[in-house]
Protein backbone atom coordinates (compact mmCIF):
# COMPACT_ATOMS: atom_id res chain seq x y z
CA UNK A 1 0.00 0.00 0.00
CA UNK A 2 1.02 3.47 -0.62
CA UNK A 3 1.69 6.59 1.99
CA UNK A 4 -2.20 7.59 1.30
CA UNK A 5 -3.74 4.30 2.30
CA UNK A 6 -1.72 3.70 4.75
CA UNK A 7 -2.39 7.10 6.64
CA UNK A 8 -5.90 6.81 6.01
CA UNK A 9 -5.90 3.37 7.74
CA UNK A 10 -3.74 5.01 10.56
CA UNK A 11 -6.60 7.81 11.22
CA UNK A 12 -9.27 5.48 10.75
CA UNK A 13 -7.68 2.99 13.67
CA UNK A 14 -6.94 5.81 16.19
CA UNK A 15 -10.24 7.80 15.27
CA UNK A 16 -12.35 4.63 15.76
CA UNK A 17 -10.26 3.36 18.91
CA UNK A 18 -11.09 7.14 20.42
CA UNK A 19 -14.81 6.86 19.76
CA UNK A 20 -14.63 3.91 21.98
CA UNK A 21 -14.61 6.24 25.00
CA UNK A 22 -16.51 9.49 24.16
CA UNK A 23 -19.96 8.37 24.27
CA UNK A 24 -19.27 6.41 27.38
CA UNK A 25 -17.63 9.77 28.80
CA UNK A 26 -20.28 11.89 27.96
CA UNK A 27 -22.99 9.53 28.73
CA UNK A 28 -21.81 8.17 32.11
CA UNK A 29 -20.67 12.38 33.23
CA UNK A 30 -24.58 12.94 33.26
CA UNK A 31 -25.94 9.70 35.01
CA UNK A 32 -22.88 10.59 37.82
CA UNK A 33 -24.03 14.20 37.72
CA UNK A 34 -27.51 12.82 38.60
CA UNK A 35 -26.58 10.20 41.08
CA UNK A 36 -24.62 12.88 43.09
CA UNK A 37 -27.03 15.58 42.93
CA UNK A 38 -29.64 13.11 43.94
CA UNK A 39 -27.47 12.13 46.96
CA UNK A 40 -27.28 15.75 47.87
CA UNK A 41 -31.02 16.37 47.71
CA UNK A 42 -31.65 13.68 49.69
CA UNK A 43 -29.39 11.71 51.42
CA UNK A 44 -30.54 8.32 50.51
CA UNK A 45 -27.45 6.15 50.75
CA UNK A 46 -28.16 4.08 47.81
CA UNK A 47 -27.34 7.11 45.62
CA UNK A 48 -24.15 8.02 47.14
CA UNK A 49 -23.01 4.57 46.55
CA UNK A 50 -24.05 4.36 42.76
CA UNK A 51 -22.23 8.24 42.85
CA UNK A 52 -18.85 6.68 43.90
CA UNK A 53 -19.18 3.40 41.94
CA UNK A 54 -19.92 4.36 38.89
CA UNK A 55 -17.76 7.35 39.23
CA UNK A 56 -14.77 4.90 39.26
CA UNK A 57 -15.87 3.38 36.02
CA UNK A 58 -16.15 6.86 34.52
CA UNK A 59 -13.01 8.26 35.54
CA UNK A 60 -10.77 5.15 34.27
CA UNK A 61 -12.66 5.81 30.62
CA UNK A 62 -11.99 9.75 31.06
CA UNK A 63 -8.22 8.84 31.39
CA UNK A 64 -8.15 6.14 28.34
CA UNK A 65 -10.31 8.65 26.30
CA UNK A 66 -7.80 11.50 27.31
CA UNK A 67 -4.60 9.49 26.34
CA UNK A 68 -6.24 8.39 22.56
CA UNK A 69 -7.34 11.75 21.78
CA UNK A 70 -4.64 13.56 21.82
CA UNK A 71 -2.66 11.42 19.09
CA UNK A 72 -5.54 12.41 16.84
CA UNK A 73 -4.13 15.81 16.40
CA UNK A 74 -0.70 14.44 15.80
CA UNK A 75 -1.85 12.85 12.89
CA UNK A 76 -3.10 16.47 10.83
CA UNK A 77 0.87 17.46 11.06
CA UNK A 78 2.52 13.88 10.78
CA UNK A 79 0.46 12.32 7.45
CA UNK A 80 -2.19 15.39 6.62
CA UNK A 81 -0.19 18.73 6.06
CA UNK A 82 -1.18 19.70 3.28
CA UNK A 83 -4.84 18.69 4.72
CA UNK A 84 -3.81 21.28 7.78
CA UNK A 85 -2.06 23.76 5.71
CA UNK A 86 -5.61 24.05 3.54
CA UNK A 87 -7.71 24.00 6.10
CA UNK A 88 -5.80 25.41 9.42
CA UNK A 89 -7.42 28.89 9.27
CA UNK A 90 -11.06 26.97 9.70
CA UNK A 91 -10.16 24.27 12.16
CA UNK A 92 -7.68 26.08 14.51
CA UNK A 93 -10.69 28.05 15.99
CA UNK A 94 -12.59 25.60 17.15
CA UNK A 95 -10.51 23.42 17.93
CA UNK A 96 -8.75 25.48 20.19
CA UNK A 97 -12.01 26.52 21.72
CA UNK A 98 -12.42 22.90 22.53
CA UNK A 99 -8.94 22.37 23.68
CA UNK A 100 -8.51 25.88 25.79
CA UNK A 101 -12.07 26.07 27.26
CA UNK A 102 -14.01 22.68 27.26
CA UNK A 103 -10.82 20.57 28.05
CA UNK A 104 -9.71 22.64 30.81
CA UNK A 105 -13.87 22.70 32.04
CA UNK A 106 -13.48 18.88 32.12
CA UNK A 107 -10.33 18.47 33.96
CA UNK A 108 -10.15 21.27 36.14
CA UNK A 109 -13.64 20.29 37.33
CA UNK A 110 -13.43 16.59 37.35
CA UNK A 111 -9.92 16.99 39.59
CA UNK A 112 -12.31 19.32 41.93
CA UNK A 113 -14.95 16.21 42.19
CA UNK A 114 -12.51 13.37 43.06
CA UNK A 115 -10.62 15.53 45.30
CA UNK A 116 -13.32 17.53 47.00
CA UNK A 117 -14.68 14.60 49.01
CA UNK A 118 -15.06 16.38 52.56
CA UNK A 119 -13.65 19.76 51.37
CA UNK A 120 -16.36 21.35 49.30
CA UNK A 121 -19.98 21.89 50.76
CA UNK A 122 -22.27 18.86 49.36
CA UNK A 123 -24.30 20.85 46.67
CA UNK A 124 -21.01 22.42 44.87
CA UNK A 125 -19.34 19.14 45.09
CA UNK A 126 -22.03 17.73 43.07
CA UNK A 127 -22.10 20.86 40.82
CA UNK A 128 -18.95 19.89 39.96
CA UNK A 129 -19.67 16.85 38.29
CA UNK A 130 -22.35 18.57 36.32
CA UNK A 131 -20.13 21.01 35.10
CA UNK A 132 -17.39 18.33 33.80
CA UNK A 133 -20.56 16.91 31.81
CA UNK A 134 -21.28 20.43 30.27
CA UNK A 135 -17.43 20.40 29.46
CA UNK A 136 -17.74 17.01 27.51
CA UNK A 137 -20.76 18.49 25.44
CA UNK A 138 -19.81 22.10 24.65
CA UNK A 139 -16.24 19.69 23.58
CA UNK A 140 -18.30 17.44 21.47
CA UNK A 141 -19.82 20.93 20.02
CA UNK A 142 -16.64 22.68 18.60
CA UNK A 143 -15.38 18.80 17.24
CA UNK A 144 -18.59 18.33 15.31
CA UNK A 145 -18.36 21.93 14.30
CA UNK A 146 -14.96 21.46 12.39
CA UNK A 147 -16.03 17.78 11.00
CA UNK A 148 -19.65 19.47 9.87
CA UNK A 149 -17.04 21.85 8.06
CA UNK A 150 -15.39 18.70 6.53
CA UNK A 151 -19.39 17.13 5.43
CA UNK A 152 -20.15 20.96 4.16
CA UNK A 153 -18.41 23.66 4.21
CA UNK A 154 -19.60 27.33 4.77
CA UNK A 155 -18.30 30.43 6.38
CA UNK A 156 -15.02 30.38 4.35
CA UNK A 157 -13.30 31.48 0.68
CA UNK A 158 -10.82 30.06 -1.24
CA UNK A 159 -7.63 31.94 -1.84
CA UNK A 160 -6.09 31.20 -4.67
CA UNK A 161 -2.77 33.27 -3.78
CA UNK A 162 -2.08 30.72 -0.48
CA UNK A 163 -3.93 27.95 -1.69
CA UNK A 164 -5.89 27.94 1.31
CA UNK A 165 -9.59 27.90 2.70
CA UNK A 166 -9.69 31.40 5.13
CA UNK A 167 -13.16 31.41 7.47
CA UNK A 168 -15.18 34.62 6.52
CA UNK A 169 -18.24 33.78 9.48
CA UNK A 170 -16.88 31.83 12.60
CA UNK A 171 -20.53 31.84 13.50
CA UNK A 172 -21.63 30.43 9.85
CA UNK A 173 -18.96 27.39 10.97
CA UNK A 174 -20.84 27.11 14.33
CA UNK A 175 -24.16 26.90 13.13
CA UNK A 176 -23.44 24.64 9.87
CA UNK A 177 -26.72 22.85 9.23
CA UNK A 178 -24.79 19.96 9.13
CA UNK A 179 -23.75 20.73 13.10
CA UNK A 180 -27.17 21.42 13.86
CA UNK A 181 -28.24 17.80 13.23
CA UNK A 182 -25.36 15.93 13.76
CA UNK A 183 -24.71 17.48 17.27
CA UNK A 184 -27.99 16.31 18.86
CA UNK A 185 -27.86 12.75 17.21
CA UNK A 186 -24.18 12.37 18.60
CA UNK A 187 -25.53 13.70 22.01
CA UNK A 188 -28.45 11.54 22.30
CA UNK A 189 -26.63 8.37 21.27
CA UNK A 190 -24.03 9.04 23.51
CA UNK A 191 -27.24 9.32 26.97
CA UNK A 192 -27.58 5.84 25.09
CA UNK A 193 -24.29 4.38 25.49
CA UNK A 194 -24.10 5.95 28.88
CA UNK A 195 -27.30 4.39 30.56
CA UNK A 196 -27.19 1.03 28.51
CA UNK A 197 -23.35 0.63 30.03
CA UNK A 198 -24.96 1.72 33.42
CA UNK A 199 -27.89 -1.26 32.57
CA UNK A 200 -25.33 -3.58 31.35
CA UNK A 201 -22.92 -3.71 34.91
CA UNK A 202 -25.89 -3.03 37.06
CA UNK A 203 -27.85 -6.65 35.20
CA UNK A 204 -24.49 -8.36 35.66
CA UNK A 205 -24.03 -7.64 39.18
CA UNK A 206 -27.99 -8.57 39.73
CA UNK A 207 -27.19 -11.50 38.22
CA UNK A 208 -24.51 -12.48 40.35
CA UNK A 209 -26.42 -11.44 43.09
CA UNK A 210 -23.40 -11.03 45.86
CA UNK A 211 -23.91 -9.49 48.50
CA UNK A 212 -27.72 -10.30 48.26
CA UNK A 213 -28.54 -7.03 50.26
CA UNK A 214 -27.20 -5.05 47.06
CA UNK A 215 -29.70 -6.43 44.56
CA UNK A 216 -32.14 -3.61 45.29
CA UNK A 217 -29.31 -0.91 44.84
CA UNK A 218 -28.51 -2.66 41.07
CA UNK A 219 -32.08 -2.75 40.36
CA UNK A 220 -32.47 0.79 40.97
CA UNK A 221 -29.74 1.58 38.71
CA UNK A 222 -30.38 -1.03 36.18
CA UNK A 223 -33.99 0.74 35.64
CA UNK A 224 -32.43 3.84 35.69
CA UNK A 225 -30.38 2.90 33.16
CA UNK A 226 -32.44 1.21 30.97
CA UNK A 227 -34.64 4.42 30.64
CA UNK A 228 -32.43 6.58 29.99
CA UNK A 229 -30.86 4.09 27.17
CA UNK A 230 -34.83 3.43 25.87
CA UNK A 231 -35.44 7.29 25.99
CA UNK A 232 -32.27 8.71 24.11
CA UNK A 233 -32.75 5.83 21.66
CA UNK A 234 -35.84 7.92 20.56
CA UNK A 235 -34.23 10.55 20.71
CA UNK A 236 -31.05 8.97 18.08
CA UNK A 237 -34.31 7.50 15.23
CA UNK A 238 -35.61 11.47 15.61
CA UNK A 239 -32.15 13.06 15.30
CA UNK A 240 -31.12 10.67 12.75
CA UNK A 241 -34.17 11.38 10.62
CA UNK A 242 -33.92 14.57 10.57
CA UNK A 243 -29.70 13.76 10.01
CA UNK A 244 -30.76 11.79 6.89
CA UNK A 245 -32.71 14.20 4.65
CA UNK A 246 -30.41 16.91 5.32
CA UNK A 247 -27.47 14.55 4.66
CA UNK A 248 -29.55 13.95 0.95
CA UNK A 249 -29.36 17.95 0.86
CA UNK A 250 -26.03 18.01 0.84
CA UNK A 251 -24.55 14.72 0.08
CA UNK A 252 -26.62 12.63 -2.37
CA UNK A 253 -24.13 10.38 -3.33
CA UNK A 254 -23.71 9.32 1.00
CA UNK A 255 -27.32 8.31 0.64
CA UNK A 256 -27.79 6.68 -2.62
CA UNK A 257 -24.08 4.64 -1.41
CA UNK A 258 -25.88 4.21 2.04
CA UNK A 259 -28.89 2.41 0.02
CA UNK A 260 -26.38 0.87 -3.07
CA UNK A 261 -28.76 2.49 -5.24
CA UNK A 262 -27.13 2.50 -8.60
CA UNK A 263 -30.13 3.88 -10.24
CA UNK A 264 -32.78 6.91 -9.97
CA UNK A 265 -35.95 5.92 -8.12
CA UNK A 266 -38.52 8.23 -10.23
CA UNK A 267 -41.05 7.51 -7.12
CA UNK A 268 -41.66 5.63 -3.98
CA UNK A 269 -37.92 4.39 -3.86
CA UNK A 270 -37.48 1.19 -2.04
CA UNK A 271 -35.60 0.80 1.34
CA UNK A 272 -32.58 -1.92 0.72
CA UNK A 273 -32.83 -4.89 3.28
CA UNK A 274 -29.66 -6.57 1.64
CA UNK A 275 -28.21 -5.79 -1.69
CA UNK A 276 -25.38 -7.79 -3.68
CA UNK A 277 -23.91 -5.68 -6.20
CA UNK A 278 -20.66 -6.20 -9.17
CA UNK A 279 -17.28 -5.17 -7.65
CA UNK A 280 -16.71 -2.65 -9.52
CA UNK A 281 -19.82 -1.04 -7.55
CA UNK A 282 -22.25 -0.03 -10.52
CA UNK A 283 -24.95 -2.31 -10.72
CA UNK A 284 -27.08 -4.19 -8.87
CA UNK A 285 -27.37 -8.00 -8.84
CA UNK A 286 -29.67 -8.58 -6.47
CA UNK A 287 -31.46 -6.93 -3.78
CA UNK A 288 -34.57 -7.09 -0.81
CA UNK A 289 -36.45 -4.10 -0.31
CA UNK A 290 -39.03 -2.40 1.36
CA UNK A 291 -40.98 -0.33 -1.32
CA UNK A 292 -41.65 3.57 -0.28
CA UNK A 293 -39.87 3.91 3.01
CA UNK A 294 -36.32 5.51 1.03
CA UNK A 295 -38.09 8.15 -0.05
CA UNK A 296 -39.36 9.41 3.44
CA UNK A 297 -36.32 8.70 4.68
CA UNK A 298 -34.14 10.85 2.33
CA UNK A 299 -36.71 13.50 1.12
CA UNK A 300 -39.74 12.79 3.98
CA UNK A 301 -42.03 12.09 1.06
CA UNK A 302 -42.67 8.48 -0.24
CA UNK A 303 -43.81 9.96 -3.90
CA UNK A 304 -40.38 11.82 -4.74
CA UNK A 305 -37.32 10.87 -6.35
CA UNK A 306 -34.30 9.44 -4.91
CA UNK A 307 -31.00 10.09 -6.85
CA UNK A 308 -28.84 6.80 -7.69
CA UNK A 309 -25.47 6.27 -7.56
CA UNK A 310 -24.59 6.17 -11.29
CA UNK A 311 -26.52 9.24 -12.26
CA UNK A 312 -24.50 11.48 -9.28
CA UNK A 313 -21.11 10.03 -10.94
CA UNK A 314 -21.74 11.10 -14.17
CA UNK A 315 -22.33 14.57 -12.29
CA UNK A 316 -20.01 15.21 -10.12
CA UNK A 317 -17.54 14.21 -12.93
CA UNK A 318 -19.22 16.71 -15.41
CA UNK A 319 -18.75 19.46 -12.18
CA UNK A 320 -15.57 18.43 -10.86
CA UNK A 321 -13.96 16.76 -13.46
CA UNK A 322 -10.55 15.09 -12.42
CA UNK A 323 -7.46 16.96 -13.42
CA UNK A 324 -7.45 20.10 -10.96
CA UNK A 325 -5.19 21.29 -8.35
CA UNK A 326 -7.62 20.26 -5.68
CA UNK A 327 -9.69 17.02 -7.41
CA UNK A 328 -7.13 14.78 -8.38
CA UNK A 329 -8.31 10.98 -10.24
CA UNK A 330 -11.32 11.41 -8.69
CA UNK A 331 -14.18 8.62 -8.98
CA UNK A 332 -16.52 10.67 -6.66
CA UNK A 333 -18.00 7.11 -5.56
CA UNK A 334 -17.37 6.20 -1.55
CA UNK A 335 -16.80 1.78 -1.40
CA UNK A 336 -20.22 0.93 -1.72
CA UNK A 337 -20.11 -2.27 1.03
CA UNK A 338 -18.59 -0.28 3.70
CA UNK A 339 -21.07 2.50 3.31
CA UNK A 340 -24.03 0.16 3.01
CA UNK A 341 -23.01 -2.50 5.79
CA UNK A 342 -21.93 0.54 8.36
CA UNK A 343 -25.06 2.27 8.00
CA UNK A 344 -27.01 -1.26 8.81
CA UNK A 345 -24.75 -2.81 11.36
CA UNK A 346 -25.29 1.30 12.84
CA UNK A 347 -29.71 0.66 13.10
CA UNK A 348 -29.51 -2.50 13.72
CA UNK A 349 -27.35 -2.26 16.93
CA UNK A 350 -28.98 0.83 17.98
CA UNK A 351 -32.40 -1.30 17.41
CA UNK A 352 -31.20 -3.74 19.69
CA UNK A 353 -30.17 -2.04 22.61
CA UNK A 354 -33.79 -0.80 22.69
CA UNK A 355 -34.67 -4.62 22.56
CA UNK A 356 -32.48 -5.11 25.57
CA UNK A 357 -33.84 -2.00 27.77
CA UNK A 358 -37.24 -3.29 26.94
CA UNK A 359 -36.53 -6.72 28.19
CA UNK A 360 -34.76 -5.11 31.49
CA UNK A 361 -37.39 -2.97 32.15
CA UNK A 362 -40.22 -5.93 31.94
CA UNK A 363 -38.24 -8.28 34.03
CA UNK A 364 -37.62 -5.85 37.10
CA UNK A 365 -41.35 -4.47 37.05
CA UNK A 366 -43.19 -4.05 39.89
CA UNK A 367 -40.33 -5.21 42.36
CA UNK A 368 -38.91 -7.68 41.05
CA UNK A 369 -35.54 -8.45 40.97
CA UNK A 370 -34.37 -11.84 40.43
CA UNK A 371 -33.02 -12.85 36.64
CA UNK A 372 -32.53 -16.66 36.92
CA UNK A 373 -31.49 -17.15 33.19
CA UNK A 374 -28.26 -17.53 32.01
CA UNK A 375 -28.56 -15.58 29.03
CA UNK A 376 -29.30 -12.14 31.33
CA UNK A 377 -25.16 -12.67 31.78
CA UNK A 378 -25.23 -12.55 27.92
CA UNK A 379 -27.14 -9.06 27.73
CA UNK A 380 -25.28 -7.37 30.48
CA UNK A 381 -21.75 -8.20 28.34
CA UNK A 382 -23.80 -7.23 25.11
CA UNK A 383 -26.11 -4.11 26.42
CA UNK A 384 -23.14 -1.55 26.57
CA UNK A 385 -21.48 -3.18 23.51
CA UNK A 386 -24.31 -2.45 21.19
CA UNK A 387 -24.45 1.14 21.48
CA UNK A 388 -20.58 1.48 21.78
CA UNK A 389 -20.23 -0.14 18.74
CA UNK A 390 -23.61 1.56 16.75
CA UNK A 391 -22.10 4.51 17.58
CA UNK A 392 -18.76 3.54 15.65
CA UNK A 393 -20.37 2.30 12.33
CA UNK A 394 -22.17 5.57 12.54
CA UNK A 395 -19.02 7.07 12.04
CA UNK A 396 -17.68 4.84 9.81
CA UNK A 397 -20.35 5.35 8.03
CA UNK A 398 -20.03 8.46 7.64
CA UNK A 399 -16.51 9.16 7.07
CA UNK A 400 -16.15 6.19 4.60
CA UNK A 401 -19.29 7.60 2.84
CA UNK A 402 -17.92 11.26 2.18
CA UNK A 403 -15.12 9.64 -0.09
CA UNK A 404 -13.25 10.53 -2.18
CA UNK A 405 -13.85 14.10 -0.51
CA UNK A 406 -11.78 15.18 2.15
CA UNK A 407 -13.65 18.46 1.90
CA UNK A 408 -17.32 17.57 0.52
CA UNK A 409 -16.69 19.45 -2.85
CA UNK A 410 -13.88 21.04 -2.76
CA UNK A 411 -10.68 18.79 -1.94
CA UNK A 412 -10.22 15.41 -2.20
CA UNK A 413 -8.72 12.73 0.50
CA UNK A 414 -5.96 11.69 -1.90
CA UNK A 415 -4.35 15.44 -2.24
CA UNK A 416 -4.79 16.02 1.80
CA UNK A 417 -1.94 13.42 2.66
CA UNK A 418 1.77 14.64 3.67
CA UNK A 419 3.80 14.80 0.40
CA UNK A 420 6.89 13.73 2.04
CA UNK A 421 6.36 11.56 4.26
CA UNK A 422 7.07 7.90 3.05
CA UNK A 423 5.04 4.75 3.24
CA UNK A 424 7.51 3.20 6.19
CA UNK A 425 7.61 5.82 7.73
CA UNK A 426 3.57 5.50 7.91
CA UNK A 427 3.91 1.92 8.49
CA UNK A 428 6.43 2.44 11.27
CA UNK A 429 4.05 5.01 13.30
CA UNK A 430 0.81 3.21 12.70
CA UNK A 431 2.31 -0.53 14.33
CA UNK A 432 3.73 1.81 17.47
CA UNK A 433 0.54 3.45 17.88
CA UNK A 434 -1.86 0.11 17.16
CA UNK A 435 0.83 -1.64 19.87
CA UNK A 436 0.18 0.76 22.23
CA UNK A 437 -3.22 1.04 21.70
CA UNK A 438 -3.80 -2.71 22.32
CA UNK A 439 -1.73 -2.57 25.75
CA UNK A 440 -4.16 0.91 26.70
CA UNK A 441 -6.83 -1.86 26.00
CA UNK A 442 -6.21 -4.68 28.37
CA UNK A 443 -5.51 -2.26 30.87
CA UNK A 444 -9.07 -0.27 30.30
CA UNK A 445 -10.60 -3.74 30.11
CA UNK A 446 -8.57 -5.15 33.27
CA UNK A 447 -9.25 -2.18 35.48
CA UNK A 448 -12.96 -1.56 34.48
CA UNK A 449 -14.02 -5.27 34.90
CA UNK A 450 -11.79 -5.17 38.68
CA UNK A 451 -13.80 -2.48 39.69
CA UNK A 452 -16.90 -3.84 38.31
CA UNK A 453 -16.64 -7.43 40.35
CA UNK A 454 -16.10 -5.42 43.51
CA UNK A 455 -19.43 -3.63 42.87
CA UNK A 456 -20.19 -0.97 45.19
CA UNK A 457 -18.39 0.16 48.36
CA UNK A 458 -20.83 -0.15 51.52
CA UNK A 459 -22.63 3.07 52.92
CA UNK A 460 -20.26 5.11 54.65
CA UNK A 461 -21.12 8.84 55.69
CA UNK A 462 -19.29 11.01 53.72
CA UNK A 463 -16.90 13.90 56.22
CA UNK A 464 -18.06 17.59 55.77
CA UNK A 465 -16.20 20.66 55.29
CA UNK A 466 -16.46 20.85 59.11
CA UNK A 467 -15.01 17.57 60.35
CA UNK A 468 -12.19 18.98 58.18
CA UNK A 469 -9.52 21.88 59.06
CA UNK A 470 -8.02 23.74 56.73
CA UNK A 471 -4.96 21.92 57.07
CA UNK A 472 -6.02 18.57 56.38
CA UNK A 473 -4.67 17.06 53.11
CA UNK A 474 -6.76 16.32 50.22
CA UNK A 475 -7.28 13.16 49.64
CA UNK A 476 -7.02 10.70 46.45
CA UNK A 477 -10.98 9.16 46.38
CA UNK A 478 -10.37 6.37 44.20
Amino acid sequence: MDALDLARWQFAITTVYHFLFVPITIGMSAIVAYFHIRWANTHNPDYLRLTKFFGKLFTINFALGLVTGIVQEFQFGMNWSDYSRFVGDIFGAPLAFEALLTFFLESTFLGLWIFGWGKLPEKLHALTMLLVHLGTVMSAYFILSANSFMQHPVGYRFNPESGRAEMTDFLAVLTNKVQLVTFPHVITSAYMVGGAVVMGVSVWLMRRNRPAADTPLYRKSARFGAIVALVASLGVIFTGDLQGKIMTEVQPMKMAAAEALYETSDSCAPFSIFTIGTRDGTEEKFAVTVPCVLGFMATGSFDKPVEGINPLREKLIAEYGSGSELVKDATYTPMIPVTYWSFRFMMGLGFLTMLFSAAVLWATRGGRSELRSKLWVWLAVLAPLAPVFANSFGWIFTEVGRQPWLVYGVMTTATGVSPEVSSAEVWISMIVYTLLYAVLAVIEVKLFTDYVKKGAEPFEQPKTPDDMSDDTELQFAY
